[in-house]
């Protein structure tokens, strides 16, 4: 809890000179109101940034810090917006009492993971890995909390993390601008996963609509407030994660070798109808 708090209430630092630099190009700008900055790095002319997992480091007087930086090749097959909470990490956000527990009680070591999920996104290739954007309603107060409960539990390297300042003006409507940006800055189509515990299903429902042909499949977990159908229209609602990727195989989305190697007992068989459905042996 100790470590928790500190990172909720350290002290935000407006105004203050940074350097980053990435592959040889380096950029001044300045933190804002709520000490977070941005800066956009272009390579030098005639060039470009070298593909996959760099570094990049920011310099402050008497501090600095690195940081990874995904470079997404442009033969990317599709870009996967992914929630975080109750999507690929438990955190019970429809029991107010359970979700505070696990927003200050738990951390990257002790935070339960969705079974399956890690595995339904490393088979997310068709025929090469997507990108990977994490598009959260956590504070981004704990993005070192969420790449390193990322990182143990073998979700895919080289996820964007995009987490929400908390704030008045925060309490809703903060996911939309964020994978509106990304659909802008990247042409390739998209997938979204998501979870029913808040308004995912709502929140995707409206990115589809805006970006007429780019959503090619939208996969929302159960966690919980399904009774009105009409939330997922369209949308593969699952309990267990292989049952998504039986799914996403059968829709080209996935490679099905490395689905049948994941979830073994997932026998992916096309009903009568073409819909694709579970098959546990016994």
């Amino acid at each position: 809890m100790s470590r928790n708090v500190r990172r909720l209430t350290a002290a935000n630092w407006e105004g203050a000179r940074v350097e980053v630099s990435f592959q040889g190009v380096v950029a001044t700008v300045k933190s804002g109101h709520d000490g977070g900055f941005e800066v956009n790095l272009r390579p030098p002319e005639g060039k470009r940034f070298t593909v996959g997992t760099g570094e990049a480091e920011a310099k402050v007087a008497g501090a600095g810090a690195k940081a990874p930086v995904e470079v997404i090749p442009d033969t990317a097959p599709l870009l996967v917006v992914s929630d975080f909470d109750d999507t690929v990490a438990v955190t019970n956000v429809t029991s107010p009492v359970k979700l505070v527990e696990s927003a200050l009680l738990k951390d990257s070591d002790t935070q339960a993971v969705v079974p399956g999920m890690a595995a339904f996104y490393g088979c997310l290739k068709s025929p090469s890995p997507p990108a990977f954007a994490l598009v959260s309603g956590s504070p981004v107060q704990y993005l070192p909390r969420i790449r390193t409960f990322l990182s143990r539990h073998g979700f895919p390297a080289g996820f964007g993390v995009y987490l929400r300042d908390i704030g008045p003006g925060t309490l809703s409507g903060y996911k939309q601008p964020a994978i509106r940006r990304l659909l802008q800055q990247f042409s390739q189509p998209v997938v979204l996963v998501g979870d029913s515990g808040e308004k995912d299903p709502e929140v995707y429902a409206q990115i589809r609509d805006e970006f007429p042909g780019r959503v090619k499949a939208i996969y929302i977990r159960d966690a919980g407030r399904t009774e009105d159908a009409k939330r997922f229209k369209d949308m593969v609602l699952f309990k267990e994660s292989e049952d998504a990727a039986v799914h996403a195989a059968s829709a080209g989305l996935a490679d099905a070798a490395c689905v049948a190697a994941a979830f073994p007992k997932a026998v992916p068989v096309v009903a009568p109808a073409g819909a694709t459905v579970k098959q546990t042996p016994p």
